[in-house]
């Protein structure tokens, strides 16, 4: 009888035993005291009168306790909810009202008397982790499920409620199926395994979204794992030379910050290649990473609805086509059929031209699933990125694509990054502004300037009606850029509208 994914993964985390399995803050953690987070709370929850099966929440953070949480879930065949923790205590007990589970489990610090009071009116029982002794723990108040209450129960094969990334918006829950997550694995190693001793892998991406997926793989395979609470330069370029690790998967900004920091080349000498995804990444900033420390940046595309990559490159086909595709984010992935259609009518569109990325994922069902990604993909089945259509603006009858404008602006010399959003107008429905991030060491671009360089390039009705020079642009804890914040620094009243 085959094994099932909950089966090998919870044979996974026991083959670890007292070796190291998670560095986190400096410190290894073994397989067993990883493994014994999900024992206690298991224990916990049956204490609490909580259902074997039964959805419980995590109020998530990238930290030792959290994995845990999740990997324990996870070994357990407990479905886990996500809950993000980078919101203010009367939103996070918003969404603990709105899930109505069992049970939530927080950081100490998190169960706020706000948090207590939503868990209560929700009739959940809480539990609190914490890296010092007790590790799990009832919280006063919450020690039972309150049993008079209708709480949620499990969806059908559901294993994971993950977030989306927040670029637009507060982040949304996506459901991943158990019989998903051997995609996930999949996905992220692209078939590749490797023995326990190799240099571990590296896990900073939040734990509540798609940076789940790097966990979830990283335990399955058997790997050391070190992890980061949040990403900085110093914590990754430590994690970089101390470990000697070879890949990671990177944002773009990540890729920028890097070089804005100066890290000496021998720092990073380790790595073979980074992988780019969740974002577009401007050909110049790739240039000159490759150039200055020599590793190649490989582009690849994912999304949290697919449980992981939906294309991405080989050593194959890096070797044939790397150079000749070099903006492409690859292939198609062995279980995944991708096609182009019109956004209009949905019919499929000739090899070559732009339109909706869909995809059909067998793990996942047999439908086509549209995502909101304009793409093309040539005649050799390699993919390419030209923005978002849900990002689109329509300017009285005139579609402007952001990713179109800002590739424009981040030529200018002076511009580190740019983020175009639309902004409502009573006449034309809507308008584009942008703010654009200064590169701090050359001189600060001009509205007027930045105003003629988009001229230059492009039909005037793609012209921000306003653009602000920022030294930071707003960016949510993935690394994103804020179009919500961006938008926000839009002051209105330009007569170009």
């Amino acid at each position: 009888m085959r094994e099932s994914f909950t089966e090998n993964f919870a044979a996974a985390l026991a083959g670890y035993g007292d070796r190291p399995c998670i560095e986190f803050d400096g410190r290894w953690y073994s397989g067993t005291e990883v493994k014994a987070y999900g024992a206690a709370l298991t224990a916990a929850f049956d204490d609490a009168g909580v259902d074997p099966a039964a959805p419980v929440g995590l109020i998530v953070r990238n930290r030792l306790p959290h994995a845990a949480t999740i990997i324990g879930c996870l070994a357990a065949a407990r479905p886990l909810a996500m809950i993000y923790s980078f919101q203010s205590s009367e939103a996070i007990g918003r969404d603990i009202e709105q899930l109505r589970l069992s049970a939530i489990v927080a950081d100490r610090e998190d169960w706020t008397a706000d948090v207590v009071a939503a868990a209560r009116r929700a009739g959940s029982a809480g539990v609190a982790l914490s890296t010092a002794p007790p590790a799990v723990a009832a919280v006063v108040g919450l020690d039972r499920r309150d049993t008079l209450r209708e709480h949620e129960r499990a969806g059908a094969g559901v294993a994971l409620q993950i977030l989306t990334s927040g670029t637009t918006g507060p982040p949304k829950r996506q459901a991943i199926n158990v019989s998903a997550l051997q995609r996930t694995v999949f996905s992220v190693t692209s078939g590749e395994s490797a023995p326990y001793d190799d240099p571990p892998e590296l896990a900073y991406w939040q734990f509540g979204g798609i940076g789940v997926c790097q966990l979830v793989a990283g335990v399955h395979n058997g790997r050391r794992i070190v992890m980061l609470e949040r990403f900085s330069v110093d914590g990754f370029v430590d994690a970089i030379r101390t470990h000697g690790i070879t890949r990671c998967g990177v944002q773009p900004a990540v890729i920028r910050m890097l070089l804005d920091a100066e890290v000496p080349k021998h720092d990073l000498s380790s790595l073979e290649y980074l992988i780019s995804a969740s974002g577009p990444l401007d050909p110049q900033t790739r240039d000159e990473f490759e150039q200055r420390y020599g590793i190649p940046v490989r582009l690849a595309y994912g999304a949290t609805e697919f449980a992981g990559s939906l294309c991405a490159w080989t050593p194959e086909t890096v070797r044939e086509f790397g150079a000749s595709k070099r903006q492409s984010v690859g292939r198609a992935l062995p279980d995944t059929e991708l096609r182009i259609v019109d956004p209009g009518t949905g019919a499929e569109i000739p090899v070559g031209e732009q339109g909706l990325l869909e995809a059909k994922v067998r793990p996942l069902g047999p439908d086509w699933i549209q995502t909101t990604d304009v793409a093309s993909i040539d005649a050799d089945g390699f993919v390419t990125l030209h923005g978002r259509a849900d990002g689109a603006i329509n300017r009285g009858g005139f579609k402007v694509l952001p990713e179109t404008v800002r590739r424009v602006l981040i030529m200018h010399p002076g511009v580190r990054d740019a983020c175009v959003v639309g902004v409502p107008h009573p006449r034309l429905g809507q308008v584009p502004f942008a703010a654009v991030e200064s590169e701090p060491r050359k001189p600060r671009p001009a509205e007027r300037d930045l105003d003629d360089l988009v001229r230059q390039h492009l039909p005037v009705y793609a012209l921000p009606v306003a653009i602000v020079v920022v030294d930071e642009l707003p960016r949510t804890p993935a690394l994103k850029v804020s179009l919500p914040a961006v938008a926000a620094l839009y002051r209105g009243g330009d007569p170009r509208a």
